[in-house]
């Protein structure tokens, strides 16, 4: 069994399609931990804004098994992948780190790049695993959320 922490989103029905991903993150992978929910801006596109958080789950599922069901959960939760990649979403599950794998695995670069681009990914991130190093530069999610330097337009939901 691995950690492995996915970062989720919604833009679309985003309430009830946040909600109902964590319960079928929680039917599958039984206790996870889920960060606080944050409201932002969309990114890359103008749209509706989103709610994101992140979750740690324990998993023996590799890369591309846990991708697909992933795959499969956004696609129950109406997600339309005729899209262009930044627009919005009903439910959109990313794989940000699977163990401490680097590199590529089932079509999926690890960890992925939108850990320390975005508040929106790594604010959550270090809420739930603020001492957890990253696998490639070594520094804790902690200390990149304190040194971040992009765009901080987060709201925390009660």
């Amino acid at each position: 069994m691995i950690d492995a922490y996915l970062g989720l989103g919604s833009n679309q029905n985003a309430e009830h399609n946040m909600r109902s991903g964590v319960t079928a993150l929680r039917a599958r992978f039984g206790q996870i931990d889920l960060s606080p929910i944050y409201r932002s801006p969309a990114v890359g596109f103008s749209g509706e804004d989103f709610l994101n958080a992140a979750a740690r789950i324990r998993t023996d599922m590799s890369v591309g098994e846990l991708k697909r069901w992933l795959t499969e959960l956004e696609n129950q939760h109406g997600r339309d992948r005729s899209q262009p990649r930044f627009s919005d979403r009903s439910l959109d599950i990313d794989i940000l780190l699977h163990g401490d794998k680097v590199g590529e695995f089932d079509g999926l670069e690890l960890p992925r790049d939108e850990v320390l681009k975005y508040a929106h990914v790594l604010k959550p991130l270090a809420d739930i695993a603020p001492d957890l190093k990253h696998p490639v530069s070594g520094q804790t999610f902690a200390d990149h959320w304190l040194n971040f330097q992009g765009d901080r337009s987060l709201e925390a939901l009660a």
